[in-house]
């Protein structure tokens, strides 16, 4: 087994140590304003909208974007940049224009709430333990990343470095709750920021600039050119046929799995919805789009870098690429995961390897955090206070609040395992997104533009997506079918959203639907425009308001789809 334990020395420690500082200042500062449940659980809505979009992009900003995108990225090159650009812009930019109105307008406290409103209990409930699931599920993904940081940064047995990492997580966010997690993560992106700029400005200048690294893919014959460019993206979607590659992106990753995690998982709506106005609550994901098409260029460069300069990832990839990924980790002692680690080690002085360190565990430690915030939300209002104790005062939900974030960090200790047996994480968290969030998106945009769609199928959609998507993985992993890279994912999600829009519609046929007076704020046909206004303020000015915002970043991630492409 390859020893990539990081030579760290006091400067770097140093770094280390005033960062965590910082972070659990922030959280004991928090906690002065937390009163009353909505404070700890949704930040009192008071939030102005350049906060709560950079805590947007920096939730999403973990173990995903880190080590899963850096890994993709070793592994797929260039490809990888379409879970950003098809994958998360387009999307985000829909939730802001056309969703967050009806999030922050209906002032429910989450999405399984909206789904209650919507559909009634059944989709309710279906929707609130699916998502609490996923999200000690994911939460385990980070917290696996940072125990692993801990582990090579000071050697200790990886379940010591995993409990003191929740231990970290947990005392924030149970100091000052959901404003705690967004100011730290408001912190945390401009630490990742300064830990993965440098990072990728020296790799490149190790292989030769961007013509050095263009030159190393290219002669590389196990890497081939083709990952070089984005478009068709073959080794990523499974697919060999560039056409149904392709359409498998768009359709799988840009449509049904992008917009399934986008506009209904309550991590990233739950930082929209705590902005002060209806206005601000639009712009969190539009101006969060911004920074989002950026990440790429320090977060799946480095990964490509890894797979050509460091010696071990080069030797993995070719044996996994010949033999399988088990037997290259069992020679070589690496894995795709570890790019990122193995590159800070190479080209990192002392003193910028702490300030990365430092960067890798804001990242985590962001990505649980905002993971555990939104389960403590959902655990407190729509699953304990909705179906086991009603009508008690807001304090006692504040301390419920406060232990579910407790359980679900420890429970989060033992997802943190499952998560270890994955080579590529993002293999992991795009079978969890088909599972999850795909039936979701496909109840969600139905009922949000068919006033029609009965309660009934609302939870046998939901149902029934979620299951075709589980026959599918299992019908992949037992090979009946042989879908290399992400394509398993792609088509289990695609699966489930056919099949949850084809089942909700046999369904409301056969059974009743809401009065339309009962559909205001949850469907689009029934609810005024002036509903999507905040009419006691006066109109914003252009480069304010959220459609010709979002038409500028629509055309800028088009630019760079042509010019990467």
């Amino acid at each position: 087994m390859e020893d990539i334990r990081l030579d760290a020395q006091w400067i770097d420690y140093l770094l280390i140590a005033i960062y965590f500082v910082f972070v659990l200042g922030i959280g004991w500062f928090a906690k002065r304003g937390i009163s009353s449940s909505i404070e700890f659980l949704l930040s009192g809505r008071s939030l102005p909208a350049w906060v709560t979009a950079l805590a947007f992009v920096s939730a999403n900003l973990g173990a995903v974007e880190i080590m899963g995108m850096s890994a993709t990225g070793a592994q797929y090159g260039m490809p990888t940049m379409h879970y950003f650009w098809i994958g998360a812009v387009p999307a985000m930019l829909f939730l802001g224009v056309v969703m967050m109105p009806f999030y922050y307008g209906s002032k429910v406290r989450s999405v399984p709430e909206f789904m209650r409103r919507r559909f009634g209990t059944g989709a309710h409930l279906v929707n609130a333990l699916s998502f609490a699931v996923a999200q000690i599920l994911i939460a385990g993904v980070n917290l696996f990343l940072l125990g692993t940081i801990v582990n090579r940064l000071l050697g200790w047995p990886l379940w010591i470095a995993l409990v003191v990492a929740a231990a970290i997580v947990l005392s924030y966010i149970t100091l000052g709750g959901l404003t705690a997690a967004i100011y730290n993560e408001v912190l945390q992106f401009f630490v990742i920021v300064a830990a993965l700029l440098p990072l990728t400005i020296i790799g490149l200048n190790r292989v030769g600039g961007w013509d050095g690294l263009v030159a190393k893919v290219s002669n590389d014959g196990m890497l081939g050119a083709e990952q070089l460019s984005s478009w068709p993206g073959e080794q990523l979607s499974g697919f060999s046929n560039p056409v149904l590659s392709v359409v498998g992106i768009v359709f799988g990753l840009g449509f049904v799995l992008s917009f399934g995690y986008w506009t209904t998982n309550f991590v990233e709506v739950q930082r929209a919805m705590a902005s002060k106005s209806i206005n601000a609550a639009r712009l969190t994901p539009i101006l969060g789009a911004f920074p989002k098409m950026l990440i790429p260029f320090i977060v799946i460069i480095p990964g490509m870098i890894a797979a050509v300069l460091v010696t071990q990832l080069t030797k993995f990839k070719q044996i996994a690429s010949s033999v399988d990924e088990a037997t290259a980790q069992a020679q070589t002692g690496v894995t795709y995961n570890d790019a990122l680690l193995l590159l800070m080690r190479e080209v990192l002085p002392n003193g910028l390897l702490g300030v990365a360190i430092a960067g890798l565990l804001a990242a985590f430690m962001a990505g649980m955090a905002a993971n555990i915030s939104a389960f403590n939300t959902v655990f407190s209002y729509d699953l304990w206070q909705q179906y086991v104790v009603k009508d008690r005062e807001d304090s006692y939900y504040l301390k419920v609040g406060r232990y579910a974030t407790i359980g679900a960090c420890i429970v989060a200790i033992f997802t943190a395992l499952i998560a270890g047996n994955f080579a590529n994480l993002m293999d992991y968290l795009q079978t969890l997104f088909g599972f999850f969030n795909a039936p979701l998106f496909a109840t969600f945009i139905l009922g949000m533009f068919w006033k029609r769609m009965s309660p009934t199928a609302g939870w046998v959609g939901l149902v029934g997506g979620t299951l075709s998507a589980v026959a599918v993985f299992i019908l992949s992993e037992t090979g009946v079918f042989d879908l290399p890279g992400q394509g398993a994912a792609f088509l289990a999600a695609s699966t489930a959203f056919v099949v949850d829009i084809v089942l909700s519609v046999i369904v409301t046929f056969r059974t009743t639907p809401k009065p339309a007076s009962e559909l205001r704020g949850l469907v689009y046909s029934e609810t005024p425009k002036t509903d999507f206004e905040d009419l006691n303020e006066p109109k914003p000015p252009i480069w304010k308001r959220p459609v010709p915002v979002a038409g500028v970043a629509l055309v800028l991630v088009i630019i760079l789809n042509v010019a990467f492409g």
